[in-house]
């Protein structure tokens, strides 16, 4: 491949290559090692109609030629002439050298899948550049994110402060706009490790906590949340052990009456025998007509009590079961330590709104309930003691 040396003033930038950001520390370690040793690697550039030569990739080495005053560049000329293949050979240049940013990569990508003049597809970008689709679309999924979360990303896997790599922000991608942003500078400005942000990326996706909730959550600091969720999951679990317990304690009950006919058997049978005709009664047609008005009365009375008995049942089975889910989700009560009730004190001030507030909506969810479940107290043992009194009347 000839390497021609082409006047500096011919050459252009491509304004619209991948590239765009150059770090100026950098770039003046470029220019004192060009200014020792001249250009050790060429640019690669194409023709244009006027005669002159647009830069293919080497934009960062022309800029460092073109301060230090160098009359003429060495450049290797290509003969291609599609714009997509240009692009691509862009990106791949990119992709081997230093500094070309993940947001870069990201427009770049995104550039090519959505411009009109590319179109292109994840598959064809994948098997061109010899990335995975899986690279391709984390990449494109930065570009969720706020200009001010961006311009925080950076190369690499290790943590600094107000920084941001890709593992740190590719959890919180999924999450509204309206938690996503304010998370990921909470993140660089805390440093948080990648497990912890995974942690709260799983909280606020929780579908149990209410948005309201999640809104103040924001206030927190990183440290903050990760207790939060801590304490969260311990919650959840303790839940989770009361319901394994009682279902447990249930399904012994069952056993124990396994032994005995089905209740619904012995409805039904009872029932079947007693709309049968009365023995005695005669089957007689010249009675029957005599009797039709007793078996209406009978199967009257037979069928009432058992809808109203199956009534009961369903209506029994929908409250318990309410009755358990608001057990199993209600932690067993301990008292507040002195430790607990002091810690207020390291509430910060522009927090403690926030705090009374919580504590005000858990009062009065817990009042709501008392006060619903000392009606179906009241309700189901006068239930029963009507139930006696007609037991013993009859």
């Amino acid at each position: 491949m000839d390497i021609v040396q082409i006047p500096t003033y011919l050459i252009d930038e491509d304004t619209d290559q991948p590239r765009y950001q150059f770090d100026e520390d950098s770039l003046q370690e470029l220019m004192n090692s060009i200014a020792e040793l001249g250009l050790l690697s060429p640019i690669k550039v194409r023709t244009t109609k006027d005669g002159r030569y647009k830069i293919i990739y080497g934009n960062r080495r022309y800029k460092a030629c073109s301060t230090l005053g160098k009359p003429t560049i060495p450049c290797i000329v290509s003969d291609v002439t599609d714009e997509l293949e240009i692009y691509l050979e862009q990106i791949a240049e990119n992709l081997t050298r230093e500094g070309f940013s993940p947001i870069e990569e990201a427009d770049a990508f995104n550039k090519l899948l959505k411009d009109p003049k590319f179109s292109s597809s994840t598959k064809y970008l994948s098997s061109k550049l010899g990335k995975p689709e899986s690279y391709i679309k984390n990449k494109c999924d930065l570009l969720k994110f706020s200009n001010a979360v961006k311009k925080l990303i950076v190369s690499g896997t290790e943590i600094r402060k107000d920084k941001l790599t890709e593992l740190q922000v590719l959890p919180l991608k999924d999450l509204p706009i309206e938690y996503r942003d304010s998370l990921a500078l909470m993140v660089a400005r805390d440093e948080l490790s990648v497990s912890d942000v995974k942690k709260i990326a799983k909280l606020f996706k929780d579908r149990d906590i209410s948005d309201n909730t999640k809104a103040k959550l924001l206030y927190k600091s990183g440290y903050e949340l990760i207790e939060t969720w801590s304490v969260f999951e311990q919650n959840r679990a303790e839940r989770s052990k009361q319901a394994e317990a009682k279902a447990a304690t249930k399904a012994d009950k069952a056993d124990k009456r396994s032994p005995e006919q089905p209740p619904t058997e012995a409805n039904s049978a009872a029932a079947a025998s007693l709309t049968e005709p009365a023995k005695g009664l005669s089957s007689d047609p010249e009675h029957q007509s005599g009797n039709e008005s007793t078996h209406q009365s009978t199967a009257r009375l037979v069928s009432e009590p058992v809808k109203e008995a199956a009534s009961n049942v369903v209506t029994e089975v929908l409250i318990d079961s309410t009755l358990q889910r608001l057990l199993a989700t209600l932690p067993s009560y301990s008292a507040l330590s002195d430790e607990v009730l002091r810690s207020y004190e390291d509430i910060y001030d522009n927090d403690k709104e926030s705090f009374h507030a919580s504590v005000k909506l858990l009062v009065d969810n817990l009042e709501k309930h008392l006060e619903q479940w000392k009606k179906v107290q009241k309700l189901t043992q006068d239930q029963d003691q009507i139930a006696a009194a007609e037991a013993i009347n009859h």
